[in-house]
C-alpha cells in the first residue's frame, strides 16, 4: 500500500491543465476572502475546532492506495467538514491539507490547483448542494439530516470525485477510458463511496447527538424538538 498523500502527479496531465487549476484556485481564494466566512474563525473555540478537524482529515488522507499516478483510493472526509463549517471553510480546509502535503513532500506543488478543485472544492460543493436541496425540499427531521447528508451526501461527493477524475484523465489522454472503466471508476465511485458514506454518516450521527454545536448546518431545535 502506498501511504503518500493524494493528488495528481505533475507528470500525468498536460501543462495547460495545471494552469487552469491554478486559475481556478486563485478564483476560489478570492471568493473565500470576499465571502466573509473567514471572520467566524476569529472565535477561538471555532478556530480550534476548525484546525483540529483539518488535522484529523489530513491524517485520514495519508492512508491510501493507488494503481497509477493520479488514480488513488482513500477516504476524504470533505462531506463532514462541509456539514461542520459550510462550503467555503470546508474547501479552504481541503486546500490547507493539500498545502501541508506538498510542504512535506507528499504532494505536488504543480498539481496543487487541480487537486484543490478536484479533491476539495468539488466534494464540498456536492455536499453543500445536497444539504441545501434537502433543507428546501424535505421536512426538517433528524434522520433526514443524518441519512440524507451524512450518508447520501458523502457518497455522492466521493462519486463526483471518481467521475471527474475519470473524465479529466480521459480528456487529457493520460489513460484510456477502457483502462479507467476497468480498474478505477467502479471502485472510486461505488466501493469508496460506500466506505465514505458509512464513516461520515457515523461521525455526523455522533456529533449531532453529543456535540451538535460542532455542526453549523445542524439545529437541534429544528431537527429534533417537537418531532
Amino acid at each position: 500500500m502506498n501511504f503518500t498523500a493524494p493528488g495528481l502527479s505533475a507528470t500525468v496531465l498536460p501543462a495547460s491543465f495545471y494552469l487552469v487549476g491554478w486559475l481556478g484556485l486563485a478564483w476560489l481564494a478570492w471568493r473565500w476572502l470576499m465571502s466573509g466566512d473567514w471572520r467566524r474563525l476569529a472565535e477561538p473555540p471555532r478556530l480550534n475546532l476548525f484546525l483540529a478537524a483539518t488535522v484529523a482529515v489530513l491524517a485520514l488522507w495519508q492512508i491510501r492506495t493507488g494503481i497509477k499516478p493520479g488514480l488513488a483510493f482513500h477516504l476524504y472526509g470533505m462531506a463532514a467538514l462541509t456539514l461542520m463549517f459550510g462550503f467555503w471553510r470546508a474547501s479552504f480546509a481541503g486546500v490547507l491539507i493539500l498545502l501541508a502535503n506538498a510542504a512535506f513532500g507528499r504532494g505536488s506543488w504543480t498539481a496543487l490547483g487541480v487537486d484543490a478543485l478536484l479533491l476539495a472544492a468539488l466534494p464540498a460543493a456536492v455536499s453543500w448542494g445536497i444539504f441545501r436541496l434537502l433543507e428546501r425540499r424535505l421536512p426538517n427531521h433528524f434522520f433526514i439530516y443524518v441519512l440524507g447528508n451524512g450518508f447520501f451526501g458523502a457518497a455522492l461527493s466521493v462519486a463526483a470525485i471518481g467521475l471527474a477524475t475519470t473524465a479529466l484523465m480521459a480528456l487529457a489522454g493520460a489513460y484510456s477510458l477502457e483502462y479507467l472503466f476497468s480498474y478505477y471508476t467502479p471502485y472510486a465511485t461505488l466501493l469508496i463511496s460506500w466506505a465514505e458514506a458509512f464513516t461520515t454518516g457515523m461521525a455526523i450521527t455522533m456529533m449531532a447527538v453529543y456535540r451538535p454545536a460542532w455542526l453549523e448546518t445542524f439545529d437541534d431545535a429544528r431537527y429534533i424538538r417537537n418531532k
